[in-house]
């Protein structure tokens, strides 16, 4: 408990703090006592200065001098003036040096103990010397009489005279030095008490081990993490955030709508609400998001947002859906085949080969033309399963899903993922729009490769899509259907067309996609 390096950093803190005020403290009073004692020696300098030029000035010591005894004149006079100005000693000499006054009239007669010399009529004689009385502080004004020097005053102060006045400031100087300790050490404690709050009581080497253990985990975690103030700003991306989402530089202290996120998504997170689960799209990434409050104390601190990558869960969900519908279409052929065997059989059991055979033929060449179209046409198997699964389920909803006759789809001319994502979404709303529609109900699919392109034309017979939701139908969530929930499949075909370089056209209920074909594809 008593060694430094355990203690809290708020404790380490305030124990700096005492002892760096101390320290100054200390240097100014010490600073304070000798700039007082400098100005007190200066004082005293000029002091003695102006009680000895007035003395040397005066008339009556000018007189006092000619007569044959100064010092019966002048030791009343210069003790009276001692006594008036505070000095210690005004001391009126011959040209010489021997006394006229003294404070100690034994000491009268004798010689001044001092530089006399510079007092000429040019200028005094100011120093600090050792006389009779003690160290003193001295002046010594020549007394002119028509220019000739006719005798000297020397005034002093002693030192002990000087020290004793700062000695009466000193527990002053003392008590206003407490009196800021104080003060100074209260702030300290303040300042103290909310470190602790802040750092919870903890000491440098926990806060340390702390930052890099959480920062570490932060960054490790395989699922992307935002921490958001409650202004929107970006508190905390960790690295899995960033890729996610493709950010760049520092964003951190950014607002959230300012680090080049997607705009729903922007606003999404900027909003603030708890979220669970929800689907947002990137440039190239399906994103599931949640968003929660983040608390400390019952005070809201900002949101905390997790992010995990759906991309290759949401294409293979599509792939599943086309195997599903695929899988679908094989239960409605199975069931419709075996009606027609059972057709054919009952005519048999009637005796009308001929008719049986007649029927069964067509049946057979029926199915055998659609398929022989859409293989021909496709040649990607992946693109021609889907279709042959899409045309038995618009069949069972009364759609007629026809493929252009001189479809064109080379294997390999784009990825058969994306084509899936693309073709099977478009198809999708296709269908239910020509279901919402009065007969007869259609879809069209047209596919050629064209100036190094793949071109995709997809149509039906619904209302189409207004000029001014063309651009609001691909982002996610919009949807002309019911119930909500959905508007995320035009979103995902959107996205695949993008990622892969293209471009999507609509003119009402027309769907044109262009996308690069490799120039080492195969024709």
């Amino acid at each position: 408990m008593f060694h430094p390096r355990r203690w809290s950093l708020a404790r380490q803190l305030l124990a700096l703090q005492t002892v760096v005020i101390s320290v100054l403290m200390a240097g100014g009073i010490a600073g304070a006592y000798l700039q007082a004692r400098r100005n007190s020696l200066a004082t005293a300098r000029e002091t003695v200065l102006a009680v000895a030029r007035t003395v040397a000035d005066d008339p009556a010591v000018l007189a006092a001098l000619r007569r044959p005894d100064p010092a019966a004149v002048l030791q009343p006079l210069a003790e009276r003036i001692r006594a008036d100005t505070g000095t210690t000693f005004v001391v009126v000499m011959s040209p010489s040096g021997i006394r006229y006054t003294h404070p100690d009239p034994a000491q009268i007669g004798g010689r001044f103990i001092g530089h006399i010399e510079g007092a000429t009529p040019t200028g005094p004689v100011t120093e600090t010397f050792t006389g009779t009385l003690g160290r003193s502080v001295r002046a010594v004004v020549p007394i002119l009489d028509g220019g000739e020097v006719r005798g000297r005053v020397g005034v002093g102060i002693l030192l002990d005279t000087v020290s004793r006045g700062l000695r009466q400031q000193f527990p002053l100087l003392l008590g206003a030095a407490a009196i800021a300790l104080l003060l100074a050490g209260a702030g300290s404690w303040l300042v103290g008490r909310w470190m602790r709050r802040q750092t919870h009581d903890l000491g440098p080497a926990e806060l340390a081990r702390m930052y890099e253990f959480y920062d570490a985990v932060l960054h490790a975690v395989r699922e992307g993490l935002l921490l958001l103030d409650r202004q929107g700003r970006l508190q905390l991306a960790n690295d899995e955030a960033r890729r996610l989402l493709g950010l760049d530089g520092d964003p951190v202290g950014r607002p959230i709508g300012a680090v080049g996120l997607p705009e729903p998504l922007a606003a999404a997170l900027a909003a603030g609400h708890a979220r669970t689960d929800e689907l947002h799209l990137t440039g190239d990434r399906v994103l599931v998001v949640n968003q929660a409050p983040a608390r400390w104390d019952d005070a809201e601190l900002g949101t905390v947002v997790t992010l995990r990558d759906h991309t290759e869960l949401q294409a293979l969900t599509g792939e599943l859906d086309s195997v599903r519908g695929f899988a679908e279409a094989l239960r409605a052929q199975a069931h419709e085949s075996a009606n027609r065997l059972h057709t054919v059989v009952s005519l048999i059991e009637l005796g009308r080969a001929p008719q049986a055979l007649q029927f069964a033929s067509a049946e057979i060449a029926a199915a055998q033309q659609l398929t022989d179209q859409v293989v021909g046409a496709v040649r990607e198997p992946v693109l021609a399963a889907l279709l042959l699964g899409k045309v038995t389920q618009a069949s069972e909803r009364g759609v007629e899903l026809l493929v252009a006759e001189d479809a064109d789809v080379p294997e390999g001319a784009v990825a058969p993922r994306d084509l899936v994502t693309i073709v099977g979404n478009l198809l999708d709303n296709a269908i239910d729009a020509a279901v919402a529609a009065p007969p007869p109900r259609w879809v069209r699919i047209g596919a050629a490769v064209r100036d190094g392109e793949l071109v995709l034309g997809i149509s039906d017979s619904g209302p189409g899509l207004e000029p001014a939701d063309v651009t609001q139908a691909f982002r996610r969530g919009w949807s002309t259907k019911q119930p909500a929930g959905r508007g995320l499949g035009l979103a995902l075909a959107g996205q695949a067309v993008s990622r892969n370089g293209g471009t999507i056209d609509v003119a009402g209920s027309a769907f044109t996609i262009r996308l690069p074909v490799p120039a080492e594809a195969p024709r």
